[in-house]
């Protein structure tokens, strides 16, 4: 079954209709998902960092150390959905590892809105690390249609610089240190003209973007399955003074997964 619970406030909720029998098309997902417009003043911000994740009712954002477990093949057209709206993908070097990412794909039912919206054929995918410990032998450095970009800090390793570039990685600063910092990779994001922000963790760079107050939005879906043992939760890391709290936007529920869509104030 699938069925939509409309939010009650006063924002404008842009949401699929779905039904039962019926699956969302890419069309409606892509409207349901779209980016605030860009624009002067607060009810139009430049830039837009949202966050995609899964749990479990028990709070496990993995299982056996992937998201892949816990989740569907709806949550996999979200997941695909989102990506095919960003300027850039950002995660976290572990979950590159883990999740074995890839350079992104074209997906010719997006092309048509990516070119109206002046976008390149597909999302860069934006790595945050501060050892660069990458496998540059890798596709995902090698050979995707735009550069990666390697998200680091000042006082990363030169050799290890030299080699993400000599990869055909793009290498950004973005900290004075070693490591990150959140706040001043969305500005650098943003000065190469990557204002449709998307991060999809782990739970440890959500966490850090959490506690700096950069993240806009959080695309969750819950999964209805319980796993126990000791599985990070979707943030982790450094706890913020007072707990940031969002409004709902969207609930979209299938088969008791529910897809939820929460932003700012």
């Amino acid at each position: 079954m699938r069925r939509l619970f409309p939010v009650t406030d006063q924002t404008a909720i842009r949401t699929p209709r779905g039904e039962a029998g019926h699956d969302w098309s890419l069309a409606e997902l892509a409207a349901a998902y779209a980016y605030p417009e860009h624009g002067p003043g607060p009810e139009t911000p430049e830039v837009w960092l949202r966050a995609n994740m899964v749990s479990t009712l028990d709070g496990a954002a993995q299982h056996d150390g992937r998201s892949h477990p816990i989740s569907t093949a709806t949550d996999m057209r979200i997941f695909g959905t989102l990506r095919a709206l960003a300027d850039v993908v950002i995660a976290g070097a572990e979950t590159v590892r883990q999740e074995g990412y890839r350079p992104a794909r074209v997906r010719d039912e997006f092309a048509g809105l990516r070119e109206a919206a002046g976008q390149g054929p597909v999302p860069a995918i934006a790595v945050v690390t501060a050892s660069l410990d990458l496998d540059f032998s890798l596709p995902l450095y090698t050979s995707p249609l735009v550069p990666t970009l390697i998200l680091t800090g000042a006082a990363a390793a030169p050799d290890r610089i030299a080699a993400a570039e000599k990869a055909g990685a793009r290498v950004v600063i973005a900290g004075d240190g070693v490591g990150v910092d959140p706040a001043r990779a969305v500005r650098a994001l943003a000065e190469l003209g990557h204002t449709r922000l998307l991060t999809e963790g782990g739970p440890r760079l959500l966490g850090q973007l959490v506690a700096a107050g950069v993240l806009d939005e959080l695309c969750l879906t819950v999964s209805p399955m319980l796993t126990a043992g000791d599985a990070q939760r979707i943030a982790g890391g450094p706890s913020v003074a007072v707990p940031a709290r969002f409004v709902l936007d969207s609930l979209l529920e299938e088969d008791g997964f529910l897809y939820s869509r929460y932003r700012r104030p």
